[in-house]
């Protein structure tokens, strides 16, 4: 389990950032639950990871913990965590306390969370409105209900409880899109580690390997530089298998002539990384490899300087499209004019998916890709880039046997990833530490 950060100033911000808005809807109360521990299996436990809002707003990384925020008169921000325990600590590692809460993360009052709902109703009354997302855990539902119960019963003197239910989760998304100083830092560190593996398995590659053997390189890299986790379970796909998306890390041999697609990141503190590269299990990529690769390479330059503030979300994937089309036009892929192929999308044959995703505490992370101020509907305009959003810019070629396709190019699938964080005039790719150029990449792997 990983420790609570040094400097907690930038939570305890986030909070008072959360209470101003519930302000400005009247006032009230926010409830927001840390992560269940979810079984593995008989006594034993997946690993844990925190609620990425509920560490986003207090940095606590322990199960059975609630984060209660009050906006009004008195304004309070209070968690309910685990009491320290000697024997539990000595099975399952050490706990903050509430004592300790207070004092290493800002928070104006802890307790014990066997007191939640003995404490709960009474911070119910007299607050306008709750702020909670609701109807998505039975166990949360079943807690709000019983201390709205509880709050109903102990109303006295005209106090009640909140008559109202808001959902705070959209605006904290809408907080979470644009990251601070903090968090670009930590994601620095995470892409750092990130590409060090990448190199690493360039360098460590071999025909006769297995796909597992790879990630296994990836996971002693991360781990080794003091990443926490995978930010998501790998992809380490050889040959025909890069051309499944979602492919597992599987026991497949590396064999000479063919690529080999990672997609892999590791998780620090939180934040991930998400970087892929496809390189030639030899050493050496193919005529057909290196022009579509090239092509791929091409297609996210295009795409990166379409990346920059003021500019739609959606400009960044049509120029990675507009790119990739012609060169498939080129290369006698598809047929036709390049407005006809864009307007028939005859591309998403050997192109499904988009360019790219918000990145940070989650690697899908939240956000809305449209217009947040815009009237909802299928219609409603892509959301313009800020500095300090952080995306990943991502095109990919998937070309499987068939009739129609040139047997040279069979089973190549490519894909180049990196993270872009955007800045005052454009945008830093923050993953380039291994590299993305075919000769490099060549040059890497002969070392």
């Amino acid at each position: 389990m990983s420790l609570p950060p040094d400097d907690v100033s930038p939570h305890i911000a986030r909070r008072k950032r959360l209470q101003d808005y519930m302000h400005s809807l009247g006032g009230g109360i926010a409830l927001l639950p840390a992560a269940r521990p979810a079984m593995r299996n008989r006594d034993a436990d997946y690993p844990y990871r925190q609620d990425s809002d509920f560490l986003y707003l207090t940095g606590f990384p322990e199960p059975d913990a609630w984060l209660v925020l009050i906006a009004g008169k008195d304004d309070r921000a209070i968690l309910f965590c685990r009491n320290k325990d000697e024997t539990r600590e000595l099975w399952e590692g050490v706990r903050l306390g509430p004592d300790a809460a207070v004092a290493r993360l800002g928070f104006d009052e802890a307790y014990g969370i066997e007191r939640l709902d003995e404490l709960l109703p009474g911070l119910l009354l007299d607050r306008p409105t709750l702020f909670a997302r609701l109807l998505q855990d039975e166990r949360v539902d079943q807690t709000v209900r019983r201390a709205l119960e509880g709050a109903r019963q102990q109303g006295r003197s005209g106090q009640r409880p909140p008559a109202s239910q808001h959902d705070p989760l959209p605006f904290l998304a809408e907080m979470r899109l644009i990251k601070d100083p903090t968090e670009i830092a930590t994601m620095r560190r995470a892409a750092k580690i990130s590409a060090g593996a990448h190199a690493r398995a360039m360098r460590h590659t071999r025909p006769g390997m297995r796909e597992y053997e790879i990630e296994a390189e990836l996971l002693y890299e991360f781990r080794r530089h003091g990443a926490q986790s995978v930010a998501y379970n790998a992809i380490v796909a050889a040959g025909p298998n890069a051309c499944i998306l979602h492919y597992p890390a599987g026991d497949a041999e590396l064999r000479d002539g063919q690529l080999l697609l990672i997609d892999a990141g590791c998780e620090v503190d939180g934040y991930a990384a998400d970087i892929t590269r496809t390189f030639p299990v030899n050493g050496r990529y193919s005529g057909p490899q290196r022009l579509l690769y090239d092509l791929t390479v091409a297609a996210q330059d295009a795409a990166r300087q379409a990346t920059r503030p003021g500019v739609s979300w959606n400009d960044s994937h049509e120029a990675a499209v507009r790119v990739l089309a012609q060169g498939l036009i080129d290369a006698g892929l598809l047929q036709g004019s390049l407005d006809g192929v864009l307007e028939s999308k005859a591309y998403n044959r050997f192109y499904m998916h988009r360019t790219g995703h918000w990145l940070g505490l989650d690697v899908h992370d939240v956000g809305d890709y449209r217009d947040p101020g815009a009237p909802s509907g299928v219609d409603r305009p892509w959301r313009l880039l800020e500095k300090g959003m952080v995306l990943t810019i991502e095109p990919g070629l998937y070309v499987r046997p068939a009739e129609d396709v040139p047997e040279a190019y069979w089973n190549i699938g490519i894909r180049t990833e990196d993270d872009a964080l955007v800045t005052d005039e454009g945008c830093e790719l923050i993953t380039r530490a291994v590299p993305a150029d075919a000769q490099e990449i060549e040059a890497l792997m002969r070392e």
